[in-house]
């Protein structure tokens, strides 16, 4: 397969600089966030994109997110994968890509009202809060695929483009196929994402519309019977040899377009929104010499947002035998007996109206504004014993302002419901961020309180909650924060405070429990590049994590991540080349333990998880004025010559789950202007 992939890029580059250079290239500038934030930044943030003709000038792509006014660029840096990967960086999984994933840092659910509860793949998801609103002035698509090791395939498929000056299509779609290093770890998904924004002549409406569909599988394994084995060479070499707890007993035929859970997670999502908004307000124009500009200052704004999502969350055996049965559901979850096939399962139907005013006190800045709404939720749920019908009625207030003169950038807002399921349950938040001076660049500060009921899988009517409990008071959420962020000195300084009462949990594979004693947390954070040499750079992420109190919390004291490498061109004017090696590490802690029935992550306090080696990576990423190429092989910690060279010393990401051997990625991705 090496040989196979070392070819694809080589010929994918030799086309890439042949078709550009028959077009013309592509060069619009592009802008990011701040450095290994994952908000762009380094030292592409500089490039551009746009595609020349020779008779017109770049084209100008700009996108926005539904709950802001502001216009962004794209992030055209290459020196961080993780922009680009699907797995976070600073997240953990179970041992192969679409398997379940969740931060190695604290970071709670801080939102009130109803909530399903299944997250483990929310990092998989297309979300309608990530979609993109574009405005272009021409057509852009841009494709990418990787390949990796043990047949892993990642496809990616964008393309926007303008109907008229005022109206916008956007498609997306995405497949996850991984059939993994061991028994019964393959992984499918399949997303796409239909989005539209329209802008009336007269600017006074606005529609924003978006649709996504999100089917991810993903089998589950229940970990590796003994984690021994691991090291028993050279008959475990290959890694699907290995026993583990579910799943066929056999390993299964690797199909690359065609991926079979049998036993694992189902999960389907659908998401509907349509937004409209009128303005009241001013008109003006701008004449230039041959041009009249019209323009319009709104002072008033009406909206209403409908949104209608289906939820399936299911987890299915369909070849459960006696071993099984024995070995694993009777002594985890208490099953005196298993039938033949097994499945649990919840569905949600949710159709959620919210209506809502805005009031702009500057006619000529529309980043402050005063809005004020009130929704209706209508919830539907199908369990395995019942079904169930639920409502929330809830009011939002929200202020923003982004000063004219880029100093001042606040934002407060707070939502409170009134009756129905959640009745009770609110949100406070406070933001302000501050630009200092040159030297000390900017400074922000944020406040948020929420009070919240615990997730659904936590009520006794959710088909998941195996141990029937009920009962449990409101979670309740204060967060502190505060950030420093010096531009010139590429340095990023960032401190949460949580205090945290009544936590809900799972103890183990399926009891539910809440903390009755408040704990609190502290998490400093650190972003700097150094540049070591004119081209020579080295960027640090660091991670400080303490919890104070007996809360089921277990987190590692210390996460790091580096990347040393060469940031430049070679001397050759279209080529940026990011070329180095990365390493990650955190320190030993009691990771959480994994229930695969519940699609959950519990709480366990004996078993500590210990890094063999810290991870590292090398990577040779490279890009061409429209073409980029990312060349990768990670996990080379685990290389080692016990029974003959191998790459078989696997940490381990929790208590049963091994991380795989070295892995060889090849991501390619291609952008088109039309």
């Amino acid at each position: 397969m090496k040989r196979y992939s070392y070819i694809l890029v080589f010929f994918l580059l030799a086309t890439a600089i042949s078709a550009d250079a028959q077009l013309g290239g592509i060069s619009n500038r592009m802008r990011g966030g701040g450095f290994g934030s994952g908000k762009g930044g380094g030292s592409g943030s500089k490039d551009s994109l746009h595609h020349r003709t020779g008779l017109e000038d770049s084209i100008t792509i700009n996108f926005r997110y539904l709950d802001s006014s502001r216009y962004q660029k794209f992030d055209s840096s290459i020196n961080d994968f993780s922009r680009k990967f699907l797995i976070p960086a600073n997240y953990l999984y179970l041992g192969n890509t679409g398997s379940a994933a969740k931060s190695l840092l604290f970071s709670p659910l801080l939102k009130a009202g109803w909530d399903a509860g299944f997250h483990s793949y929310d990092i998989y998801r297309l979300k309608p809060e990530e979609t993109r609103f574009f405005n272009t002035t021409r057509p852009y698509t841009e494709l990418g695929y990787l390949i990796g090791s043990k047949q892993e395939q990642v496809v990616n498929a964008m393309h926007t483009q303008n109907i008229n000056p005022n109206w916008n299509v956007a498609f997306q779609y995405r497949l996850i196929n991984s059939p993994g290093y061991f028994k019964n770890q393959n992984a499918s998904q399949n997303n796409y994402r239909l989005s539209s924004f329209y802008q009336s002549p007269n600017r006074r409406y606005h529609l924003f519309f978006a649709l996504m569909n999100n089917k991810i599988q993903a089998a589950e394994n229940g970990g590796v019977r003994n984690v021994k084995d691991l090291d028993d060479l050279p008959t475990n070499k290959d890694r699907s040899t290995i026993d583990v707890f579910l799943g066929a007993v056999k390993p299964t035929t690797i199909n690359p377009f065609s991926v079979t859970v049998n036993t694992g997670t189902k999960y389907k999502i659908f998401n509907f929104l349509l937004r409209q908004q009128y303005d009241l307000g001013k008109k003006d124009s701008v004449e230039t010499d041959s041009v009249v500009i019209h323009l319009f200052y709104p002072k008033l704004r009406l909206e209403h947002t409908v949104q209608v999502n289906n939820y399936t969350y299911s987890f299915s055996d369909a070849l459960v035998d006696p071993y099984n049965d024995t070995n694993f559901y009777r002594p985890n979850y208490n099953f005196i007996a298993m039938p033949s096939k097994y499945l649990v399962q919840d569905k949600w139907n949710e159709i959620v109206n919210d209506f809502s005013v805005y009031q702009f006190p500057d006619e000529k800045n529309s980043q402050q504004f005063i809005k004020l709404g009130a929704s209706l939720q209508n919830l539907k749920g199908t369990f395995d014993a019942s079904t169930a019908n639920y409502y929330n009625t809830w009011a939002h207030a929200e202020y923003r302002n982004k000063t004219r003169n880029q100093k001042w950038d606040v934002e407060a807002n707070g939502e409170l419901y009134f009756t129905g399921l959640n009745a009770g349950d609110y949100n406070a938040f406070i933001s302000l961020k501050r630009y200092i001076s040159k030297k000390v660049g900017y400074l922000q500060v944020g406040f948020q309180n929420v009070n919240r009921s615990p997730s659904f899988i936590f009520n006794s009517a959710s088909s998941f909650n195996i141990s029937n409990v009920s009962g449990f008071n409101k979670e309740n959420y204060t967060r502190i924060s505060g950030s420093l962020e010096q531009p010139r000195y590429k340095l990023r300084l960032l401190a949460n405070y949580f205090l945290v009462a009544n936590y809900s949990y799972f103890a183990d594979y399926y009891h539910a429990k809440q903390s009755s004693s408040p704990f609190n947390l502290l998490q400093v954070s650190a972003e700097k590049e150094f540049q070591l040499r004119k081209h020579l750079k080295w960027i640090l992420e660091i991670t400080l994590q303490q919890r104070a109190g007996n809360g089921p919390v277990n987190v590692p004291l210390l996460y790091t991540r580096s990347r040393i490498g060469y940031e430049g061109s070679l001397g050759f004017k279209k080529l940026l080349m990011a070329t180095g090696f990365e390493i990650k590490y955190n320190t030993p802690y009691k990771a959480d333990g994994y229930s695969p029935v519940l699609g959950q992550f519990y709480y366990q306090d004996t078993n500590t998880v210990k890094l063999k080696l810290p991870t590292i990576n090398l990577y040779l990423h490279l890009r061409i004025r429209s073409f980029t190429a990312y060349v990768r092989m990670e996990n080379l910690n685990t290389a080692r010559t016990k029974e003959g060279f191998g790459f078989t010393n696997n940490n381990l990401a929790i208590a049963g789950y091994p991380y795989p051997g070295m892995q060889f990625r090849v991501g390619i991705f291609w952008s088109f202007v039309n």
